[in-house]
């Protein structure tokens, strides 16, 4: 006899978890920095120099860091829980977190200049690369729409 898959028994791809991890990964260190920077907005505690933002919009990292921690760790908390139990938003909830990812990196490089020490910056555009990447795998693609409720 054929076994024949439903789509709650098809097979979860490798790239669902990677993707959830990826994101998650993301929601978590936007937390951890935003907290830190809104702890400490002059960047100390996480050896972050305020010399950075001289010639920028801000004269402290608070502002920086409210948006890091909503928009870079609260949301991509909030858009992995909704990859987990397969939400029909969540695929495009996880291309936006990727592009604001890459977009919050690009914006940083444009006012502070590339920081290479630590490779931050080159670490997390990776990460929304990878995110978006992840996002066009035609396994993840398929099962993330089998999956939708």
């Amino acid at each position: 006899m054929i076994k024949r898959h439903n789509h709650k028994t098809q097979r979860t791809p490798r790239s669902f978890y990677l993707l959830l991890t990826a994101i998650l990964l993301q929601g978590l260190s936007g937390l951890v920095g935003g907290l830190g920077l809104i702890a400490d907005p002059t960047g100390s505690s996480l050896s972050i120099p305020i010399e950075w933002l001289y010639g920028s919009p801000f004269d402290s990292y608070l502002i920086p860091g409210l948006v890091l921690f909503f928009l870079l760790g609260i949301f991509p908390i909030f858009v992995a829980f909704g990859i987990w139990k397969h939400h029909t938003w969540s695929r495009q909830a996880a291309l936006l977190v990727g592009l604001m990812l890459i977009i919050w990196i690009a914006v940083e490089i444009l006012v502070i200049g590339y920081q290479p020490y630590p490779p931050l910056q080159l670490i997390y555009g990776l990460l929304g690369i990878t995110i978006i990447a992840l996002l066009l795998f035609p396994a993840l693609r398929k099962y993330m729409n089998k999956q939708a409720v």
